[in-house]
């Protein structure tokens, strides 16, 4: 698998965790059985996503209030919020992804899973992120 498609599967189980308060990557290996194959490596990284945005979550979710200027945290999209987390913690945490390879793969599934404006919002909080960062 790629890591363009384990990236999509950990998005996915972000977004699952906000309503059922967990994930089932048992589960979601089933459910992409024969489409997708997760080998060891993807699994490990999809892993580390979830549990590093669970310890982490406080802290990414302040990044996204302070980011979302106009916008309530309780009316971001569940779908962005799941993108923006995820590239978030690969941001802060993940030595091994560029952060311009975080911020394209992040619009890229807003593009694919949002509405018609998410891209520009996630680029938007991302990129505001990463200049005041480096400032």
């Amino acid at each position: 698998m790629s890591r363009k498609s384990a990236r999509e599967a950990a998005m996915s189980l972000l977004y699952q965790k906000i309503f059922t308060e967990d994930y089932d990557i048992e589960k979601l290996q089933s459910m992409v059985d024969g489409r997708l194959d997760l080998d060891e490596k993807d699994m490990s990284y999809i892993e580390d996503i979830l549990n590093g945005c669970n310890r982490n979550m406080d802290k990414i979710d302040e990044i996204i209030r302070s980011g979302s200027i106009g916008w309530r945290f309780d009316r971001i999209s569940k779908v962005d919020l799941s993108i923006l987390r995820l590239a978030l913690y690969e941001i802060l945490y993940r030595d091994d992804i560029p952060e311009s390879v975080s911020i394209n793969e992040a619009v890229e599934l807003a593009k694919k899973y949002g509405g018609e404006k998410t891209g520009s919002f996630v680029n938007g909080i991302l990129g505001n992120f990463i200049r005041s960062r480096n400032k």
